[in-house]
């Protein structure tokens, strides 16, 4: 599916609810001359419908319900209420959607438009209603900018719980209030804008909600005074925001401010002229109350403890991924000393043989040019021992400067010492493979039977196998059953991934495993060229 039909089915949602939404107004406008039916429909289309388009093109869907406003104020259509409230919706969304200039100007339409709305034929426009214009034009924006800057703080990106709480509340305001936007001597739309602006108003209760807690309390003491019929719907949404409130505060003071503030409001709702206040029914409040508080507790204890299981796994895979790459490093040192010692090897016999040359060659070019190899050889050998005496540690054994097919003997022979039964197959062709694939062999030899003899313990069998090729050298330990009564020595389980890295390092792979017969296989590959790691 093309990224440009996705999110489509949201589209059609908009346009439907903007279309339903003229349709109510129209079903609930019993005061006045009413428009002839056939211009209903037209008009609810003409209205309603672009709200489709505000998710792509908010500039222009604000520009069109600009117009929209001015036209049916014009010829006295109810539909100027639903386009005077979906104009707030789309200057919201241009504001969280385009630069400043395009939010300017829909701002100054916006401003004209409700302008020519508030004022009748005959009537000037007062300094008092130029204000309210201009408050009714800065206020989505003002919520647009904020969730076009805050939405990058979260400290979780997920919006759906903040969608859900928003689409809940809408649906709970426009469903227990629209029938009462008449009913007022206020215009229709300005109560539909309150109610709208209370159910969206709960989207954000989780990053503001202490804000989104006082504009409930205030719609409720607005609606006990001017509409006493939505009273109940605005008490819920108290509810809703003191249960944000909760979950989200982490202090019991400010909750418990919360609480008692709700009390009161609760009261203020419930409480009617004739109305008869007893202990018993404050005390149904008071309990009515604490639910929303305790609800809000529980899921902030909940999400806490989710927090700092994400952290604790965070931590724990950044501890192992430490580890690793120390392990790596560690091993990369080795091998970076071993190629001193490699280097070191072959300088001090290049030194040896033009030393030896020298004494047998006359004077002249030939025995100078003998003689500079010579001194640089030396110095050269000077270097690599300033250096490996950095790079070696106090422990680290100097055995690798030896042949590597004499370490091998000499790990089985101490092998052998320790208890274990080695029988030990060295290729005389290994002698011509490259000293660096040798080295790195009787490395994974020592460590092998290191293994071996730590994991399966004394008296039990092993065949090791070096051998070599063009292709470089092959390396094979495998040991059989151990012993009925095995006493495993310590091991810091660091070997055989060092192992791995070693032979990586060099292009090589690295087989490690259990056998059919109980016994252990060890094998890996050492490349004569240097592969691709």
């Amino acid at each position: 599916m093309s990224w440009r039909w996705r999110g489509v089915p949201f589209d059609l949602l908009l346009a439907a609810a903007g279309v339903s939404l003229d349709l109510l107004m129209f079903g609930q406008a019993l005061q006045g001359e009413l428009p002839p039916s056939s211009t209903v429909v037209p008009l609810a289309l003409l209205v309603g419908a672009p709200l489709g388009f505000v998710r792509r093109w908010p500039l222009a869907v604000a520009l069109w319900l600009a117009a929209a406003l001015v036209v049916t104020d014009q010829i006295s259509a109810y539909s100027s209420n639903t386009a005077q409230m979906l104009l707030l919706v789309a200057v919201a969304v241009t504001a969280y959607r385009e630069r400043p200039r395009a939010v300017g100007m829909v701002m100054a339409a916006t401003v004209i438009a409700t302008a020519v709305n508030l004022v009748d034929p005959g009537m000037t426009l007062s300094f008092r209603i130029g204000l309210y214009c201009a408050g009714i034009a800065v206020f989505p924006v003002v919520v647009g900018g904020y969730l076009r800057g805050s939405v990058g703080e979260l400290e979780h990106r997920d919006i759906t719980p903040d969608v859900l709480l928003a689409a809940g509340g809408l649906a709970h305001t426009m469903l227990s209030t629209w029938t009462s936007w008449h009913a007022g001597p206020q215009p229709a739309w300005v109560t539909g804008v309150f109610a709208v602006a209370a159910g969206l108003s709960l989207g954000v209760a989780r990053r503001l909600p202490g804000l989104v807690f006082l504009f409930q309390g205030m719609l409720l003491v607005a609606a006990d005074t001017y509409l006493p019929d939505v009273v109940n719907a605005s008490l819920v949404l108290v509810l809703i925001a003191l249960a944000v409130f909760a979950m989200r505060v982490a202090s019991w003071l400010w909750t418990a401010l919360a609480y008692l503030a709700t009390c009161l409001l609760a009261a203020v709702a419930v409480v009617g002229p004739g109305t008869e206040t007893t202990v018993f029914r404050a005390a149904i409040v008071c309990a009515l109350v604490v639910t929303p508080v305790a609800i809000g507790r529980y899921l902030g204890v909940r999400q806490a403890a989710a927090a700092a299981e994400r952290l604790r796994v965070r931590e724990s895979t950044r501890l192992t991924v430490a580890q690793m790459r120390a392990d790596q490093l560690a091993e990369r040192e080795r091998i970076a000393r071993d190629v001193h010692d490699i280097v070191a090897h072959h300088v001090g016999a290049m030194v040896l043989r033009a030393s030896a040359a020298r004494y047998t060659a006359p004077d002249g070019p030939v025995a100078d040019a003998l003689t500079d190899i010579r001194e640089t050889g030396h110095q050269v050998l000077e270097d690599l021992r300033g250096l490996i005496d950095l790079l070696r540690d106090p422990d680290r054994q100097s055995n690798l400067l030896a042949d590597p097919n004499d370490v091998i003997r000499e790990s089985a022979e101490r092998m052998t010492a320790a208890g274990l039964v080695v029988d030990l197959e060295l290729d005389p062709d290994t002698d011509h493979a490259p000293l660096v694939a040798r080295t790195s062999a009787a490395r994974i030899v020592q460590e092998g039977l290191t293994n071996v003899l730590k994991h399966a313990g004394p008296g039990t069998k092993v065949r090791v196998r070096v051998s070599a090729d063009r292709d470089g050298v092959d390396v094979e330990i495998h040991n059989g059953r151990p012993p009925t009564t095995i006493e495993r020595l310590p091991s810091s389980g660091r070997g055989l991934a060092g192992m791995r890295e070693r032979v990586r390092a060099l292009g090589g792979a690295l087989h490690a495993g259990p056998d059919e017969e109980g016994g252990w296989l060890l094998a890996a590959n050492l490349p004569a060229a240097r592969g691709v790691s």
